[in-house]
């Protein structure tokens, strides 16, 4: 029998320019809001809802474009990827393949978009001279955004099983450049350019020379984070990338470490590194921008006076600075549990262990 209709579901309009009803607590895509053809699909899905309680199926907006996509994507990116109150470096990354996707395939429908399209976006990258590591990941970013898309059904969730049958580029069978190992930084080098920083950012380089920190942790050590009732400190980065292995990145700070750190213990849930009266800290980027402006002005005075000039560098160099120190000293084993390395089959035994010994290397060392 029909139903008995007491308040009729609403004809809307979705974030992605789309028309949607919701029916059942589902939501059902129309079309591009306020065309003709989604309001007749509107009349029709009111017309099956009133006549039968029976769920009609779903079926996702066919005619949603990719640049409809990137857009709807992009919105929910700007709120997802969100690290307290503030919009992290990931949108970024977004924002540079959606533009790819766009000015390839904007006016595509979505629906549409399958391997061949992917491979194209791909190789428009390497053209533009990326590392095949950056190509994949990007690729990567690219299958997320239509298994989102595919989720919040603004596309059939075919089209993102067919871009996931395409593999990465495979080292040595592809045009795209190989990056360079990372090296550690000459330490004379990183002494000749901490004079040209301010004193917070120095002391950012010379707390993360010592502990193996990443840029990123560095960035974002906040007093509440770390744990001081030991002779070895203790530092819980609420983010890291071996989250997925199941495995706890802690950052140990021995005595040299703490001496440096202990002017900047002020402001509980603010980054312990940040500039004089600013309740904001250093993103990694920045940080690398002024490890970069400060060799700059280190060479200009090294050119005036005819010295050698200093060789650019980054932060994240600093970690194998840290690492070959610590290598040298106590092994590659204690060398991988300072600087957080993931491991295949870690069981809590051998985390304990783990820990003890990044204890004494910090005690030592940091």
């Amino acid at each position: 029998m029909p139903r008995l209709v007491n308040s009729v579901p609403k004809y809307r309009k979705h974030a992605s320019g789309q028309a949607v009803v919701r029916i059942g607590g589902r939501d059902f895509y129309l079309g591009k809001f306020g065309t003709a053809a989604s309001k007749q699909e509107y009349k029709r899905r009111i017309a099956e809802w009133v006549a039968d309680d029976r769920p009609t199926r779903i079926t996702p907006a066919v005619d949603i474009t990719i640049t409809e996509v990137c857009g709807a994507f992009l919105r929910h990116a700007t709120k997802h990827y969100v690290k307290r109150g503030r919009v992290t470096d990931e949108v970024a990354s977004y924002k540079v393949v959606l533009r790819y996707l766009k000015d390839l395939y904007g006016r595509t429908r979505a629906a549409d978009f399958g391997p061949k399209g992917l491979k194209a976006v791909r190789d428009q990258m390497v053209l533009a001279g990326n590392s095949r590591n950056y190509v994949n990941k990007q690729a990567g970013r690219i299958k997320h955004i239509f298994k989102w898309a595919a989720a919040e059904e603004l596309v059939p969730a075919e089209v993102y099983h067919r871009l996931i049958v395409v593999p990465g580029l495979a080292k040595g069978k592809t045009t795209a450049r190989e990056t360079a190992p990372v090296l550690p930084v000459d330490d004379a080098v990183v002494d000749a350019t901490l004079p040209h920083l301010k004193p917070v950012v120095a002391a950012m380089v010379q707390f993360q020379r010592l502990t193996g920190a990443r840029p990123g942790e560095v960035c974002s050590m906040r007093p509440k984070d770390i744990d001081r009732t030991g002779d070895v400190w203790r530092f819980v980065p609420e983010e890291h990338k071996t989250e997925h292995h199941g495995r706890q990145r802690i950052v140990y700070i021995g005595p040299q470490a703490q001496e440096i750190l202990k002017p900047y213990l002020f402001g509980d849930d603010l980054p312990c590194f940040r500039a004089p009266r600013s309740p904001r800290g250093f993103n990694s980027r920045a940080y690398h921008d002024r490890i970069k402006s400060a060799v700059n002005r280190a060479n200009r005075l090294r050119r005036k006076q005819g010295q050698p000039l200093l060789e650019p560098w980054h932060p994240n160099q600093l970690r194998h600075n840290a690492a070959t120190t610590v290598r040298q000293k106590f092994g590659l084993e204690a060398a991988q549990v300072v600087l957080g390395h993931s491991k295949a089959d870690v069981t809590q035994v051998y985390a304990e262990r783990d820990q003890r010994l990044a204890v004494e290397v910090a005690r030592q060392v940091g």
